[in-house]
């Protein structure tokens, strides 16, 4: 009777608090940590630790505060992040086989679907890389086709900054569609001209998107897919953008298809396209949607790091032109001026080698890595890993690292050099990731990098216009890219 007389009075708002008030226990009951879970921040109801920062930089206050293996909650998700030198490499080296699967990210969802290289898990993902693996070695790597690809570009390259004439100009998609057009090259069969429109958009596209998708109120959608597909934001322009993209790519296969000849394979599309027809294990995920994304996946790992990064390169010469000269030196004391440095250089130019080490380490291109999930139960640092538990390994508390590096804040080319000037590696070196989910671009990021690198600075010096001397901070997207700035190529 108590209990009803209860009911009868309580009005509307009465029952709108009792209805929280149980939503409310069962967020708290549903996620709660476990005691053998990573530690972490207290984290909000329904909405979890979305107001915690998504940037490097927040990351290692966390981890400061709570270790180096670490959770944060976002919605109902637990994410763990995992930080510093030592942990990283206990999380991808040591136990190489715990964390090879890729969680499913909303963002990204929409477009690579699960399939492909980069987003893909388990049987499908291991055949699709083992068969990029080996067409791109047959393509490129193994018939030495990718160094000539490079140096044919090098020359388009110089050309356009010549023609720049000593005056001012922003590099970056110039620069940018040099270094795609190694792997157009390999996917595509050829080279796009620096004043091929349709290309040119898929890189300002692709740029943007990249950008956008680490902003704070783009990761919102990761948390609340289902509310944020219908709110308009920068989330959605990422969207569209891979949209566009797609299309484009969808127009190069339809044009591949036309001349497509089974017994004489041009490129990577080509030979796709025979597997299909070839494969009858729908399991291995060979089809026209995902070569689309396949196609992407090798555009985006054979451009982005290596692009960002030579425009990095530009920023730190520009900002340390001692260092500059010392590259000079060296390059006009192997190479000379009456050729094209080749990779056959690069053991006699150890300064240049640690200048472009250097440049990947401080310019810090994916500083929060590419996220993984478990693929079995594990343990981390103490803590209990649960299978599909999305985990993140912070490749900048890897390349910062204050116990791994002697001046880690600074730029300082002396941590590739031993005491007599020669190049030396450093474990602690992980600009790629390591393990098997390590860039798949990494060897084609390497030799362009040195390739395009040593060519620029032997036909070049580079300087900033008066009054622009561009920022050596970054610009934080899914990436850190360097702010745009206009840079003076004069010719040596």
């Amino acid at each position: 009777m108590i209990f009803q007389a209860v009911f009868e009075c309580m009005n509307f708002t009465g029952w709108l608090l009792l209805g929280f008030v149980v939503l409310l226990l069962a967020d708290i009951v549903r996620n709660w940590r476990p005691h053998s879970f990573p530690p972490g921040p207290l984290a909000l109801p329904f909405l979890g630790n979305i107001f915690s920062g998504v940037d490097h930089k927040s990351m290692e206050k966390l981890s400061k505060k709570f270790g180096p293996v670490f959770s944060l909650r976002r919605s109902s998700e637990r994410i763990v992040f995992v930080s510093g030198y030592k942990m990283v490499k206990e999380a991808l080296v040591n136990q190489i086989d715990s964390l090879v699967d890729r969680p499913i990210i909303p963002l990204f969802h929409d477009i690579f679907k699960g399939i492909g290289i980069a987003l893909s898990s388990g049987y499908l993902w291991k055949k699709q890389r083992k068969f990029a693996t080996a067409h791109l070695r047959y393509f490129g790597e193994g018939q030495k086709l990718l160094e000539s690809y490079i140096l044919i570009e090098n020359n388009f390259l110089c050309d356009n900054f010549k023609d720049e004439q000593g005056k001012p100009f922003n590099p970056q998609f110039t620069l940018t569609h040099a270094v795609s057009n190694v792997i157009a090259s390999v996917v595509f069969g050829h080279r796009f001209e620096y004043s091929d429109e349709s290309f040119r958009r898929w890189l300002i596209l692709d740029y943007d998107a990249i950008v956008l998708a680490g902003s704070a109120q783009t990761q919102l959608f990761d948390a609340f897919p289902k509310l944020m597909r219908y709110i308009p934001g920068p989330h959605q322009t990422v969207l569209a953008n891979y949209s566009e993209i797609v299309k484009f790519l969808k127009q190069e296969v339809e044009k591949h298809k036309e001349q497509w000849n089974p017994e004489d394979p041009r490129d990577f599309i080509d030979v796709y396209l025979t597997e299909i027809t070839k494969n009858t294990d729908p399991k291995t995920g060979f089809n026209l949607e995902t070569l689309l994304v396949c196609i992407l996946d090798l555009l985006e790992a054979g451009t982005e790091s290596a692009a960002t990064t030579l425009r990095w390169a530009l920023v730190y010469m520009m900002n340390f032109p001692e260092i500059q000269a010392k590259v000079h030196a060296e390059i006009d004391r192997v190479v000379g001026d009456s050729r094209q440095p080749t990779m056959a250089d690069r053991p006699d130019m150890p300064y240049t080698e640690a200048v472009i080490h250097e440049t990947q380490r401080l310019g810090n291109i994916l500083p929060m890595g590419f996220p993984k999930m478990a693929s079995k139960d594990t343990t981390l640092g103490g803590y209990f890993i649960p299978k599909g538990t999305t985990v993140n390994t912070i490749l900048a508390s890897v390349l910062l690292d204050k116990d791994e590096w002697e001046t880690p804040d600074v730029f300082n080319p002396g941590h590739f050099l031993d005491s007599e000037g020669r190049f030396r590696r450093r474990e602690a070196f992980l600009p790629f990731s390591a393990g098997k989910r390590a860039c798949l671009g990494e060897q084609l990021a390497k030799m362009e990098l040195f390739l395009i690198f040593t060519q620029l600075f032997q036909r070049f010096t580079f300087s900033a216009p008066p009054g622009e001397m561009p920022s050596m901070e970054g610009v934080q997207g899914f990436t850190t890219s360097p702010a745009p700035f206009r840079v003076l190529a004069v010719p040596r």
